[in-house]
């Protein structure tokens, strides 16, 4: 089997800054890859380089056996590929209504109703202006959204952060329908909780370079790894 997702020999620059030295990782149908690392290390920086968001790059980011590197974003996203940023991106003057109907496709497996079944808070705020909603809701609300056109490959970028330990139950709790479903994930995460409980496999980048990769037993046993990569104690 082919992977969906294979970024190899990835750099990328933003002006003269020089943020990736060489980045390769892939990601099969239907996985979820976990990109771990300290603030900073370039792990945003490679899900922006898969959407198309970065124009200086080297390297090749093959999706589905198409190379993505030179492709404008909206071009990106009409292969299949939804990206849910940090800054979560919703419009907030539209309801929550409007997001997700704005973000519909006819040909997408995802509808506004199956949304509402996996986020019943969303259901009960549906008419409430995105601006107006709690910081948990926002990013359930950014997940729905991405989901609307129909993706073949999802990217999210620190979903649990700054959240509550109920709602990041509750967006594990989703993500886990997703892989279920069959939705391959490439997961941009901090706590190492989070991607114990749904990555099959890790990625730890530092300082733009991948340093370690392996699946969830192999993270468990490498404490040093983690120690000198991932925690602030030998940062």
């Amino acid at each position: 089997m082919k992977p969906l997702l294979e970024i190899s020999d990835l750099h990328a620059w933003y002006g003269k800054s020089h943020v990736l030295h060489g980045v390769s990782l892939s990601l099969m149908p239907g996985e979820t890859v976990a990109l771990l690392g300290r603030n900073g290390v370039g792990k945003t920086t490679t899900l922006r380089s898969v959407m198309g968001l970065l124009s200086n790059l080297k390297g090749t980011i093959l999706f589905d056996g198409r190379n993505l590197k030179g492709m404008p974003t909206h071009a990106v996203a009409s292969l299949g590929i939804s990206l849910v940023p940090e800054n979560r991106g919703i419009f907030a003057t539209l309801t929550v209504e409007e997001n997700l109907n704005l973000a519909w496709r006819s040909s997408s497996r995802w509808s506004v109703a199956s949304v509402w079944e996996m986020f019943p808070a969303l259901q009960e705020r549906r008419r409430t202006y995105a601006g107006k909603l709690s910081g948990g809701e926002q990013q359930m609300l950014a997940i729905a959204r991405a989901l609307m056109p129909g993706p073949r490959l999802l990217l999210l970028d620190e979903p649990t952060e700054g959240l509550a330990p109920v709602i990041v139950e509750r967006l594990v709790a989703t993500m886990r329908e997703l892989k279920v479903a069959g939705l391959p994930i490439l997961l941009v995460e901090q706590s190492l909780d989070v991607c114990r409980a749904i990555a099959e496999r890790h990625v730890i980048i530092d300082e733009g370079c991948v340093v370690w990769s392996g699946d969830t037993q192999a993270l468990d046993s490498a404490g040093q790894i983690v120690r000198e990569h991932l925690t602030l104690e030998e940062a």
